[in-house]
């Protein structure tokens, strides 16, 4: 069986988001936007698994384009992270390297799922 690159990726990534929460609700006393952050961030490999089992090629298309638009909403909180300075540079710059990665992939993804239902 072929390794899913999204889903492994889009799990670590969820394990960092979790550690990252846990760093700021601890050591800065962030708790209002680390929420946010987490529901967000762990919320995409949840619609990958989802998009795993979809019943139809559209109900794919439909999990995998939540979980694109939630690792969108996960690179806004880290972006507002670094310019509140609640994250460094170097802290936003590891994760939001993964998050980029996350959504070209699934972004790549959907070009071909709508591409295959269409054509």
């Amino acid at each position: 069986m072929k390794e899913n690159v999204v889903k492994n990726k889009s799990f670590s990534f969820a394990v960092k988001i979790v550690k990252l929460c846990q760093y700021l609700v601890e050591n800065k006393k962030e708790f209002v936007i680390s929420k946010q952050l987490l529901r967000s961030g762990t919320s995409v490999g949840a619609m990958v698994r989802e998009a795993e089992h979809a019943e139809t090629k559209a109900d794919f298309k439909h999990k995998m384009g939540i979980a694109q638009k939630e690792i969108n909403e996960t690179i806004y909180w880290l972006e507002l992270l670094k310019e509140t300075e609640y994250l460094s540079q170097e802290q936003f710059q590891t994760i939001n390297t993964n998050a980029v990665e996350i959504i070209k992939l699934i972004t790549s993804i959907l070009k071909t799922t709508k591409a295959n239902i269409n054509g």
